[in-house]
């Protein structure tokens, strides 16, 4: 583990891909923070990711104190870039109207919160 903590803390910019995609064992959820942890303050780090970062605990092994250690590091000096809106890889599919089928619909579900009814999708 050491040479491979070397060798990814070593670039100046690391890019960790759609986090959240696939939920850490605990084992895997402490590395992650020791990759975090060297590369805090060093050198910078990029991630994307679908998940607001209250759903994080659940990808690093549901660890709140690990998720919590990770994120004050990721978010100190962080730069959050919130996109939202219909995906660019799906505009073409858009265009050309296969995004109208089945696949692609969510049905309404009316929730009654405290005697308001809602729409969730």
């Amino acid at each position: 583990m050491d040479s491979f903590l070397k060798s990814i803390a070593s670039p100046s910019v690391l890019v960790v891909d759609e986090i959240g995609y696939f939920n850490m064992s605990k084992e895997e959820a402490n590395h992650f923070f020791q990759i975090i942890s060297k590369r805090y303050e060093k050198s910078s780090t990029i991630f994307t990711s679908n998940l607001v970062f209250s759903k994080w605990v659940q990808v690093f092994a549901g660890d709140k104190i690990v998720t919590t250690a990770i994120l004050d590091r990721v978010l100190h000096h962080s730069h959050i870039i919130n996109i939202q809106g219909d995906s660019y890889r799906l505009k073409e599919k858009k265009q050309t109207g296969v995004l109208h089928s089945e696949i692609y619909k969510f049905e309404a579900k009316s929730s009654n919160i405290e005697g308001q009814n809602k729409e969730v999708v």
